[in-house]
């Protein structure tokens, strides 16, 4: 039958043997909607992406606007574009002093592939330094620092002289020397479940990355633009790296990413060779338009400073539940363990039935995520709450 559904799975390459299958008609706020009129509540976001909610009208208008002034014209970095200049400008007033350059990209695996790049060519270093159970992207690279030997030893060999850490073991920061170029972290550990830094960890390794003349990375492309209860992971923690990678919501809903350092760091990419790092479509012109309507609408919203009472209001009514083990959360980034990867799978089928999209974590699948737009309501809390209580019990 020449369906949606079965063009999709012949025509479009797949990521799993299993996709949830739900097919969208449109979405707006916090909800999708089948073409049979069902209505879903989005508890991913797009894995963080939407924070402001789907078709949000501040950059559904930016979109227009831009598109029918310009899009491409250029590769990057050739023509002055004034949504790139706005929109740089902005995040760099917004970060802390010295991330005063941003290299705008497509992805977030290429945010990360250009972070490790400036960090081998400022320090003229090999060695990086990544944790387990971290997700950087699938790209070669960015596939060599991922925490996870059963997602890279498949495709090996990959970039040499790589490390693994643990996340959050202060031990372990003695392995940084001066032989690292980088060690590369998220500030809260997201595919591994959740899983916020330990008092002093961050300040830990800021300072044992000073010691051995180490440049820190800070990948805030889950954490940023208010996911975790400040507009900036490094701004919440009060640490500061010296390159952060951006993704995810920086695009507002459109596929943006970039990197922020330092002029002095990020003009070594310019010479020895020219054109160190190059794009054609990164900074889109309507991707950067986007993004900047969604930062200011966050900002007018104060939806970073929702992001907490929210959350918390979560974990006090889902983690009621005699069926939930524990739940971990910064902001409104939150993983509910259930003890099971099978007691997992069933839930995520009972929530689908019952009208909530939610997912498992990449190197955590005995939770499910609670990770909705910021611009979520209480009483739409309560209500998806109410159903996740449903499904619990319906798995007794």
């Amino acid at each position: 039958m020449n369906t949606l559904r079965s063009r999709f799975l012949q025509h479009v390459g797949q990521t799993s043997p299993s996709p949830m299958m739900v097919e969208v008609e449109r979405a707006e706020g916090v909800f999708f909607y089948s073409p049979d009129g069902k209505r879903y509540y989005d508890l991913i976001a797009g894995v963080t992406v939407n924070n402001i909610g789907h078709a949000n009208p501040a950059v559904v208008e930016a979109v227009q606007r831009q598109a029918a002034e310009y899009m491409h014209v250029m590769v990057y970095g050739e023509m002055v574009e004034r949504p790139q200049v706005e929109y740089a400008t902005k995040i760099t007033s917004l970060l802390p002093e010295g991330l005063d350059s941003v290299y705008f990209l497509n992805s977030g695996s290429e945010a990360i592939e250009g972070a490790l790049k400036l960090a081998k060519r400022y320090t003229g270093r090999t060695e990086l330094i990544s944790c387990r159970n971290a997700y950087h992207g699938s790209t070669h690279g960015s596939l060599a620092v991922m925490g996870s030997e059963e997602y890279k030893n498949a495709f090996r060999p990959l970039m040499p002289d790589t490390r693994l850490i643990e996340y959050n073991d202060f031990g372990d920061l003695e392995l940084i020397t001066s032989r690292t170029a980088a060690v590369l972290v998220e500030p809260v550990q997201s595919e591994s479940g959740v899983h916020p830094p330990q008092p002093g960890y961050l300040e830990a390794l800021r300072k044992r990355c000073d010691e051995t003349g180490a440049l820190l990375i800070f990948d805030e492309i889950q954490t940023a633009f208010g996911r975790v209860g400040g507009l900036f992971a490094t701004l919440k923690y009060g640490v500061t790296p010296d390159i952060v990678c951006l993704a995810k919501a920086f695009g507002g809903g459109m596929p943006l990413g970039g990197f922020v350092s330092s002029k002095e760091i990020m003009d070594t990419l310019t010479v020895n060779p020219t054109l160190g790092h190059i794009t054609t479509f990164g900074g889109h012109p309507v991707c950067c338009a986007a993004g900047l309507a969604a930062l200011n609408y966050t900002l007018e919203h104060d939806l970073a400073e929702r992001a907490e009472p929210i959350g918390a209001l979560y974990e006090s009514i889902v983690g009621k539940h005699p069926a939930v083990k524990e739940i971990r959360r910064a902001g409104l980034l939150i993983a509910v363990e259930l003890g099971s990867s099978e007691r997992m799978f069933k839930m995520m089928e009972e929530l689908t039935k019952r009208g909530i999209l939610t997912d498992w974590f990449l190197f955590c699948d005995t939770a499910f995520r609670i990770s909705p737009p910021l611009t979520i309501t209480e009483e739409q809390v309560c209500d998806s709450a109410r159903i996740i209580l449903e499904a619990l019990d319906a798995l007794a």
